[in-house]
């Protein structure tokens, strides 16, 4: 990932009414994702799919700060309602792709799709090195995924709230998942390996 990758995916996904934060390390991660929550008047938030140092980071800040967090693994008997009264998801992706302004996020089960698509607002979580230019690049990263997945696994490309115009033709938000769309792009060019 080089700085015009980061750019071009910072661009369009603002474009599709997105917003994109950058974080510098774990904690300014989790400052961002405390702004974000607040902004949003949550008082509830899920989170799925993310790395375990990230989400005790998160679930930390958020539950100092009053905030209730639900954490995989969630009991089936809280799903979906549970995380349909979070006022904010919280889900990693596994990678971004530039020319479009996309989350690529994989699932093996229904808690990381519920945290992205019920909730109100959606956070995404990606690292800058995973910010890939085109489509073309994407293409090798689904193949191992579905190769290290061999039984249920889901991808979902993700560029902004959820959108429709089916209605009457009027362009309207939130009507099939997130009225509003975060990423946090974390910068973890400390833990690249030189090539």
């Amino acid at each position: 990932m080089n700085d015009t990758a980061l750019e071009s995916f910072t661009k369009r996904y603002e474009s599709l009414g997105g917003h994109v934060h950058a974080a510098g390390n774990v904690e300014s991660a989790a400052q961002a994702v405390l702004e974000i929550v607040r902004e949003r008047s949550g008082t509830r938030v899920a989170m799925a799919g993310l790395e375990e140092h990230l989400a005790a980071a998160f679930g930390r800040v958020l539950a100092e700060s009053g905030v209730e967090v639900l954490r995989e693994p969630f009991a089936s008997i809280k799903l979906p309602h549970g995380i349909d009264e979070c006022q904010v998801g919280i889900t990693g992706a596994a990678f971004g792709i530039a020319q479009s302004g996309t989350l690529a996020e994989v699932a093996t089960n229904d808690a990381v799709r519920l945290v992205s698509g019920l909730p109100r607002a959606h956070i995404g979580v990606v690292k800058a090195s995973e910010i890939v230019e085109r489509f073309e690049d994407a293409a090798p990263r689904l193949r191992a995924i579905f190769n290290e997945h061999s039984g249920a696994c889901t991808v979902s490309f993700i560029s902004g709230p959820s959108r429709t115009g089916d209605i009457e033709l009027i362009l309207t938000m939130g009507v099939h998942g997130p009225e509003a769309a975060y990423v946090i792009v974390l910068d973890d060019a400390e833990r690249r390996v030189p090539q």
